[in-house]
């Protein structure tokens, strides 16, 4: 049995309970998420009706349900887990997807999600102390990661040293197949600049 999401026994028996409680034939539980390899990613659980399994969905049978899995989700679920915690008032489900906006990455896989797994866990986090981010636009042929900046780093003063010392410094680093960066951000807009 192929598991794509840790489910713990909890979980699984609270799961359980409510598809009992929904009298519909087969129904089952569904795990996708929205947007995934992006900040705006989301896991979602949703009921799922045997007319609404999709062609790319993958079973995980479980002993006391079934859960489907979208395939397009199943790298930005790795090392997920859904838990149910009693309590007081009931309990709480949780849904922990720690790679849900960006895929677990090694040496082996593809330069640009090595690049932009490096930008979204270290680089990204210190720039939005200042309000900006910074993504990979393209890899090119050369070895030049292609990146545009925004928030507070669109038009701010300092942008040249934070791509050299900061970024690029990084990315050469870490990323053997980099060469050096370049920036493609339009900076004449310095409306939402940390440093004008």
């Amino acid at each position: 049995m192929t598991m794509y999401v840790n489910i713990t026994p909890d979980a699984e028996e609270y799961l359980a309970q409510l598809l009992d409680k929904q009298q519909v034939e087969g129904m089952s539980v569904r795990i996708f998420i929205t947007q995934p390899g992006t900040k705006y990613a989301e896991t979602c659980l949703a009921y799922c009706r045997p007319e609404e399994v999709g062609t790319h969905d993958e079973l995980q049978a479980m002993d006391k349900l079934r859960v489907y899995v979208d395939a397009m989700s199943i790298p930005y679920l790795e090392e997920s887990i859904i838990d149910f915690a009693k309590d007081r008032m009931g309990g709480q489900l949780t849904i922990k997807a720690p790679n849900a906006k960006m895929p677990k990455v090694s040496s082996d896989s593809p330069v640009q999600e090595r690049i932009n797994y490096l930008l979204y866990t270290e680089i990204n986090p210190g720039l939005a102390s200042h309000g900006g981010e910074v993504s990979l636009v393209e890899f090119t042929e050369e070895g030049i990661a292609v990146l545009k900046f925004g928030g507070g780093c669109q038009g701010c003063s300092a942008v040249d040293m934070t791509l050299k010392d900061g970024v690029e410094a990084t990315l050469v680093a870490k990323i053997p197949e980099c060469q050096g960066v370049r920036d493609v951000t339009d900076h004449s807009d310095a409306e939402n600049a940390y440093f004008k």
